[in-house]
């Protein structure tokens, strides 16, 4: 790499044109907010999530995270009964109860988030005054945030933004210059991310949400945002107002992203082309030995990928540009285009995108174009595998640490393996 610069204005490429964009909307297919604190609580270890809701919501917690019975994880279910939805108790005395009887149980826990359900929801009960209220009681040793994870107000990954959202009235305010990485990363990669800036010479870095929920990151008006997810929009906006400044770049799915992310945040610093050649080079260099594996079994396939996470475009940009796959249909549950206006840039102009979703007029269009491989969420998988066709669950997506260099081959093998499946079955 010769110019530095080059790198990073090539994230920064307008749109040629708008892309077409289908947008539909009707019955959808997805996970409620609430999903989110399966990996937020295994990234905040000293935080606890507290859904306030029904059985169901237990349930579906307890399914998607896979807790055995003897695990103790950091999040439960405070349920509501019958009486609860008639108004015959008081359901704010009885929520402080909890609270405080959990504390007590869990004095590891610094940071309660009370969170938000459908029941909690339609019954108004004020989750924002029962923080306030228990605030009051508990701090300084524990401090209660409050958001909402209902499917009526939020999909899947929206969870983790509004958590975090939560959490920016408390970032302290800084005026020195700073990075920023927002976004729930594994600890993995956050390690892997932090030895590349400290070898470029970037930094004080800091990553929202931090390990530990109490370690807040500051923000003013010389703090630089590198987004790591494409789903926290209202975070980053939030941020934004505090004084921050975003940068540009795509995510770092893939080797090619990655380069042009870490590029995105090494032209703030002026960190010298020979010496980001340096740093990145072996790097690339790995990451495209392991993505050559799986480029032979991917490219010319066909893709469809149904509206789930919000990670779809990231996706599709990675799995055309570096993997060779030919995109059928991009689904989005919303199109942000501020988050996702560099993976815009670098689509193909032919990229059909749909935002929302009617499920069976969109079932329809799979079915007419046979795609190789469907991205979906668990509930479209199995019908579409009964109907002969290969799927990939998009939840294994969010579970998984698929940015960066070190991830590039994983996150190729992720929808390398089920053609391979579909290909023994054969046999």
């Amino acid at each position: 790499m010769s110019d530095l610069s080059a790198v990073a204005r090539s994230v920064e490429v307008p749109l040629r044109k708008a892309l077409p964009v289908l947008k539909e909307r009707g019955q959808r297919e997805v996970f409620c907010g609430l999903t989110g604190i399966v990996w937020l609580h295994r990234k905040m270890q000293d935080a606890f999530f507290l859904v306030v809701g029904s059985r169901t919501c237990a349930h579906l917690m307890q399914s998607a995270a896979g807790v055995m019975i003897f695990a103790e994880p950091r999040f439960g279910t405070a349920i509501l009964t019958d009486r609860d939805l008639a108004g015959l108790a008081d359901a704010g005395d009885e929520l402080d109860r909890i609270c405080v009887t959990l504390l007590e149980r869990r004095p590891d826990i610094t940071t309660l988030f009370l969170v938000g359900s459908c029941p909690s929801e339609v019954i108004k009960l004020d989750l924002d005054k029962a923080a306030e209220r228990l605030n009051t009681r508990l701090l300084p040793k524990v401090r209660v945030l409050s958001y909402s994870g209902s499917g009526i107000e939020s999909t899947f990954t929206q969870g983790e933004d509004n958590a975090l959202k939560a959490m920016i009235p408390l970032l302290p305010h800084s005026e020195e210059k700073q990075l920023l990485v927002v976004g729930c990363v594994a600890d993995i990669v956050e390690d892997q991310f932090r030895r590349c800036f400290d070898q470029l010479g970037i930094g004080p870095v800091s990553f929202f949400p931090a390990r530990r929920a109490a370690d807040l990151p500051s923000v003013g008006p010389n703090t630089v945002l590198l987004l790591a997810q494409p789903f926290n929009g209202e975070t980053v906006r939030a941020l934004i107002a505090r004084g921050a400044t975003a940068l540009s770049a795509p995510y770092p799915l893939g080797a090619d992203a990655t380069t042009a992310w870490l590029a995105a945040a090494a032209a703030q610093w002026n960190v010298d082309a020979a010496l980001f050649d340096t740093v990145t080079r072996p790097l690339v260099e790995r990451a495209n030995k392991g993505l050559a594996k799986y480029r032979t079994q991917l490219v010319g396939k066909k893709l469809f990928l149904m509206p789930d996470s919000q990670l779809e475009i990231p996706l599709a940009r990675f799995l055309h540009n570096e993997m060779g796959m030919e995109l059928i249909e991009v689904g989005t549950p919303y199109l942000d285009r501020q988050m996702v206006a560099a993976e815009l840039a670098l689509l193909p102009e032919s990229t059909l995108i749909s935002e929302g979703q009617h499920v069976e007029k969109q079932l329809d269009r799979v079915r007419a174009a046979k795609p190789d491989i469907t991205v979906c969420g668990l509930g479209l998988a199995n019908p579409l595998e009964a109907e002969g066709f290969t799927t990939k669950w998009s939840i294994e997506l969010v579970f998984t640490p698929i940015q960066g260099y070190d991830q590039a081959a994983d996150l190729a093998e992720i929808f390398a393996r089920p053609l391979d499946r579909r290909a023994r079955l054969k046999l």
